[in-house]
């Protein structure tokens, strides 16, 4: 019989705060964590604005030998990682650790890293490269500095599906623990790419928001006039446990994970499918994975990035995986608020669904002020708003034509 998996510990650094608790309560509070870049001189670039996180320092949490030997990815992660295990109050010890596992995926890995040793190869010679280089630049290597720091020996291993990457993580690890190969695994996605070269390469792809006005109002899910998303930044770390472990230690349950979709659109390295097919049949998925009607979904969490096809797209899936009741179904983009995490947006997402189904309160898209006719769902306007909420689906969808959905629910003791 396949494990049941609970959400047991929450973790994030965000662009609306570094832990959990200030993440949430700033979303509620309709703030957009996004403002002009300052981590580097933007004169020559067309993109100006991202969502940084803010007042984040390694050095006084790791130590500064330590914090310079990470990617601020692998910072974001562990720190969040912490907070996870702390919020789950999960004692690993030489006895549990084999038990205990980590997938942990990033969109780009190490890429101001690389960057930063690019340029002193370039402008310094090969002798003054980083011998961490390699290591510090690496998608798997924020799961593997978890492990190490915190002892875990179990499954390890990254998950890289471009912004598709926390969902799919998340999702990945729960099948494992549902298989009975652990009984914990900490599962997320992390990412810092607020780079020069990243937001180059980004802006000339036309992905990236063109918007002139206020900073905070550049991210436009759904909107009419939506021109690109905007870079965020964060990582964020669930707990997930069997039932059956979590029951044992005592442990206090937040959320069930009760379904799992990933499909592949097949069709454009960047675009997606416009009839959002690819979306609509990982959608369709998550639900028979998790034995449920489209109607018992109370709440989506967009992927909603603010491009214009992304946000079409979306919407046509969302269609054609519920139907009539699509135009009943609440649905909102938070990247309104955090900007778009890249590897990191889903897991941040997933901490998100559940604060949801805890304080039944959905949060709203904001910005949204001329509507779309190619997007017509109840998007939650500006304002959240509350509603008993039993099911929340949360999607994500990334270049290479990547799609993954996972469905959480309620806690009950009993199985229904």
């Amino acid at each position: 019989m396949d494990q049941r998996v609970v959400i047991t510990g929450l973790g994030c650094i965000s662009p609306l705060g570094n832990d959990v608790e200030t993440t949430w309560d700033t979303l509620l509070q309709k703030k957009a964590g996004i403002d002009l870049i300052t981590y580097y001189d933007t004169t020559e670039y067309d993109c100006k604005i991202a969502a940084e996180v803010k007042g984040f320092d390694g050095r006084s949490l790791f130590g500064a030998r330590e914090a310079r030997r990470m990617d601020r990815s692998t910072q974001f992660s562990l720190a969040a990682a912490q907070e996870a295990v702390q919020d789950a109050e999960l004692e690993i010890t030489a006895e549990n650790s084999d038990r205990i596992g980590a997938v942990v995926g990033t969109g780009i890995g190490g890429i101001e890293t690389l960057y930063d040793q690019f340029r002193n190869f370039t402008e310094r010679g090969p002798s003054r490269v980083s011998p961490f280089l390699v290591p510090m630049m690496l998608p798997d290597t924020p799961g593997g500095r978890i492990a190490i720091n915190m002892g875990i020996k179990g499954t390890n291993f990254a998950v890289v599906t471009a912004c598709a990457t926390g969902t799919n993580a998340i999702g990945e690890a729960s099948e494992i623990i549902r298989r009975g190969q652990a009984d914990v695994m900490l599962a997320g996605g992390c990412e810092a790419a607020i780079v020069p070269l990243a937001m180059a390469g980004l802006s000339k792809m036309g992905a990236m928001s063109t918007y002139d006005g206020d900073p905070s109002q550049a991210s436009r899910p759904f909107n009419l006039d939506r021109t690109g998303f905007v870079m965020g930044e964060g990582a964020a770390i669930l707990v997930l446990e069997s039932l059956e472990n979590a029951e044992a230690r005592g442990a206090r349950i937040l959320a069930e994970l009760v379904g799992y979709g990933s499909t592949n659109d097949a069709f454009h390295i960047s675009a997606p499918a416009e009839n959002g097919s690819g979306a609509a049949v990982c959608m369709k998925l998550a639900l028979e994975d998790a034995s449920i009607n489209p109607q018992d979904i109370d709440y989506i969490n967009a992927h909603g990035t603010g491009t214009p096809l992304n946000d079409k797209s979306e919407t046509a899936a969302i269609k054609s995986a519920f139907g009539e009741y699509a135009y009943e179904l609440p649905v909102s983009s938070t990247k309104s608020m955090t900007g778009h995490l890249l590897g990191a947006a889903g897991a941040v997402e997933a901490v998100f669904a559940v604060e949801i189904l805890q304080n039944d309160i959905m949060p709203p898209t904001i910005n949204y002020e001329v509507p779309d006719p190619e997007c017509d769902l109840d998007y939650i306007p500006n304002e959240p708003r509350q509603k008993q909420v039993d099911y929340v689906m949360s999607n994500s969808f990334g270049f290479g034509g990547h799609n993954a959905t996972i469905i959480l629910k309620k806690f009950e003791k009993a199985q229904s």
